[in-house]
């Protein structure tokens, strides 16, 4: 059955316990989520400097409260990176982060100029989510690299 739309604009499964809504979570959120979810902390300095320039996310609601987030950031031209894509460990299993980058994707697909380029760093089995969304290893051509400051 295909969700349907809920009154915020995002969409709420068959019996309205979850719901997708457009937006970032707020500073504290975001660190939690990450946090739950197995990934990296980042300074709450850093990720208030960091939300503003979210060029569209997604925030995953179960009965009212954020338990899942994804996010494209990006020059909004040439170049967009699918980022923060997490789940509360309670609510994993359901299809929810399926749904989150089907959102991004399809906004991407939507606003962004045909020749842009969009990566993602995949951490473990994500790659096969990653993969149904048409993501595909780049490597030998090129190869991911990355700096901790």
């Amino acid at each position: 059955m295909k969700p349907a739309c809920d009154h915020y604009g995002g969409v709420a499964d068959s019996s309205g316990s979850y719901e997708l809504r457009p937006g970032v979570p707020s500073v504290e959120t975001f660190r939690h989520l990450r946090a739950v979810a197995g990934l990296s902390d980042r300074s709450a300095e850093a990720v208030a400097l960091a939300l503003p320039g979210t060029w569209y996310g997604v925030v995953v609601h179960h009965d009212g409260e954020p338990i899942g987030m994804g996010r494209v950031i990006g020059d909004g031209g040439t170049a967009f990176q699918i980022v923060d894509i997490c789940v509360h460990p309670d609510h994993q299993g359901q299809g929810l982060g399926k749904r989150v980058m089907a959102a991004l994707t399809e906004e991407l697909e939507r606003r962004a100029p045909k020749t842009a380029y969009v990566s993602l760093i995949a951490d473990g089995p994500a790659k096969f989510l990653y993969e149904k969304f048409g993501f595909t290893e780049t490597a030998p051509a090129s190869v991911g690299m990355a700096r901790s400051l």
